[in-house]
Parts: C-alpha cells; sequence; structure tokens
C-alpha cells in the first residue's frame, strides 16, 4: 500500500485549507507532492471505482500529530464528497474527544496529554459516496496506569478532574480528596 510519513510541525501551516483540498481532488498518486489529501484521495477513489471498504492508519509516537491528520483527512472527506454537513463532519465525529481525552489520555514524560489508547474512526457514506454518518472507537487503554505510574507520570487525567472538583457540590458524595500533586 501507499505510506505517507509526515512529521508534526506544531504549527499550523497554510497547506491544508480547501484550495488544496481541491488541488488533490480528483488527482492520481504521484501527479502532486506526497500529502495526507493524496492518501485520502486515493482511499477515496479505490471506494468508489471498487465498491470497497478502505482503510487508512495513521501511526506515530507520542506527539507525532495523529489526531491532526485524522482529522484532516475527515475534512478532505467531506469536501470532496460534498457532503451536507461539509467540512464541520470532523467536529461532528470528533466531539467527545475532550471526554475521552479525559478518560484515556495521561501526562508522560514525552508528552503532557498523551493519549494511552488508539482510535479506530470508521466514516459512512451512501451510493453517491456522500458521507452519512461516523463511529469512533477506542482500544487498547492501559489499565496498568491506574494502580502504577513510573516516575514523573500521572493517572488519566479524569482522576485530577475529579479531584480538582471534589468541593463542588455534586460531587461531595464521592469523598473525594485532593490528588497528590495538589498536596
Amino acid at each position: 500500500g501507499i505510506i505517507l510519513v509526515a512529521i508534526n510541525p506544531y504549527k499550523e501551516l497554510p497547506i491544508y485549507g480547501d484550495a488544496i483540498i481541491h488541488a488533490y481532488s480528483g488527482q492520481n498518486m504521484g501527479d502532486m507532492d506526497p500529502h495526507i489529501f493524496a492518501v485520502a484521495e486515493e482511499a477515496y477513489k479505490q471506494m468508489a471505482r471498487n465498491n470497497k471498504n478502505q482503510s487508512i492508519i495513521v501511526s506515530g509516537e507520542s506527539g507525532a500529530g495523529k489526531t491532526v491528520s485524522a482529522r484532516y483527512t475527515m475534512r478532505y472527506f467531506a469536501t470532496v464528497s460534498k457532503s451536507s454537513s461539509n467540512a464541520h463532519v470532523e467536529d461532528k465525529v470528533l466531539a467527545s474527544n475532550p471526554i475521552t481525552e479525559a478518560v484515556g489520555n495521561a501526562k508522560t514524560t514525552r508528552n503532557d496529554n498523551s493519549s494511552r489508547f488508539g482510535k479506530y474512526t470508521e466514516i459512512s457514506f451512501d451510493q453517491s459516496y456522500q458521507i452519512i454518518g461516523a463511529n469512533m472507537r477506542t482500544y487498547l487503554l492501559e489499565k496498568s496506569r491506574v494502580v502504577f505510574q513510573v516516575e514523573n507520570e500521572r493517572n488519566y487525567h479524569i482522576f485530577y478532574q475529579l479531584c480538582a472538583s471534589a468541593m463542588q457540590p455534586e460531587y461531595e458524595h464521592l469523598k473525594l480528596g485532593r490528588s497528590q500533586e495538589n498536596n
């Protein structure tokens, strides 16, 4: 299959806008510079041409930009499919992301907000190849982190958020204390 190596620049670059999406739309792989949109276009064309499901695997180390790359891919599909929800599909799919990150992200020695789980996002298309829905599932949660953390690392964010809210009336019945980090 196709492999694209991308590097997270840790800042917004002008190479992901609608004009770039339209430049890659309909192009053959290799006709333009390597780009996440070229990979997305190839998957979209293969889906339409062969009427078969396609997969894009976004992989990398902590902080590599996997979530951002997945978001650009979803924006690409929403734009080229002329989906009625247009470019906001990635916002709808990732609307649960803050909750998912609170429950599944933790501070590590390499990243203050490191995902300790994987995400599988399935985008559904109709017969005219317009997006009709999406589903996000998580997997491989590090259960051992609940009871043990390496030095200079933290448990999942949700525990610290709950402890920070311990004095709120709606949480008093949980009898939460302060986190060790705040003592």
